[in-house]
């Protein structure tokens, strides 16, 4: 596919070298997930995420939206391979909070190679800000974390580090995948009732000193490991936050059934997007 890059480059706020090397890599890396927020509002919006590439990039791009893993770091990979890196798709299995792993297919990853391999994911959420080395054991520290590759159980184990405490974050393999393998998973996550991504509205996205989170019902902002809450207390103020702080802008024109708050699926929100002025 064709990728627009001086207007993706835009898009994420990045002026610095296109060459495919490492200062590159972090470089966009960074900008991304400072840019673009990882977000399930086209799920609450009962808008079909179909595994393309194209479309990705234009929800990125054009619609100056943010997404879910397929879509954040499907369109981060043909921004990569545009500007000449080689980059692979791999399957991830998310930690769940009782020990478990989701299914495969669970989570798109991308390996970056350049001299040595890199673990890229602008997709994950609350994760890392710039690449880590694909380097079992090392201790890669950014700012305040630190996270860490270990081998478990025949895979690779993504895992944060508190002291000598390893949180999972997701396990995964280096076998090379094509996008349509996350297909089955791609549409569980938007339909059933046992997904993450169907229980509550959602949008996040990296700051320079931590990150900021728009709930259905909460505004939360942490800087420097301090994390405030703050309640949104009507439909107009969480839309008017969604645009202050994430740059989207969701004109409701009819509102049936899900409401903040609100776990049922029988409704459907209908909506025009628009970009909001910079």
């Amino acid at each position: 596919m064709s990728v627009n890059v001086p207007a993706y480059l835009e898009r994420i706020g990045y002026s610095g070298p296109r060459d495919p090397t490492l200062e590159t890599l972090r470089g966009v890396h960074r900008a991304h997930m400072l840019t673009v927020p990882f977000e399930n509002l086209d799920i609450w919006r009962k808008r079909k995420i179909v595994l393309d590439p194209e479309r990705f990039v234009h929800k990125v791009v054009d619609e100056r939206r943010g997404g879910f893993c397929y879509e954040l770091n499907g369109a981060f990979a043909a921004l990569l391979e545009a500007l000449g890196f080689r980059v692979t798709l791999l399957s991830a299995r998310v930690a769940r909070d009782d020990g478990s792993y989701g299914q495969e297919f669970d989570h798109l990853t991308l390996r970056v190679d350049l001299h040595e391999p890199w673990l890229a994911d602008v997709g994950f959420g609350d994760s890392f800000l710039e690449p880590l080395q694909l380097k079992v054991g090392l201790d890669q520290k950014q700012g305040v974390r630190k996270f860490s590759i270990i081998k478990s159980d025949g895979a690779l184990l993504l895992a944060r580090k508190y002291g000598w405490f390893r949180k999972p974050e997701y396990s995964f393999r280096l076998t090379a995948r094509k996008l349509d393998e996350f297909a089955a998973m791609c549409h569980y996550h938007q339909t059933s009732g046992h997904s993450p991504f169907t229980q509550k509205r959602l949008s996040t996205r990296a700051t320079p000193d931590g990150r900021i989170t728009l709930t259905d019902n909460r505004l939360i902002v942490t800087r420097h490991s301090i994390r405030d809450e703050y309640p949104v207390s009507s439909q107009d103020e969480w839309y008017g936050l969604l645009r202050e702080h994430f740059g989207v802008v969701l004109h409701q024109t009819a509102e049936l059934g899900r409401k903040a708050g609100s776990k049922s699926s029988a409704g459907v929100e209908a909506f025009q997007t628009t970009t909001a002025s910079s």
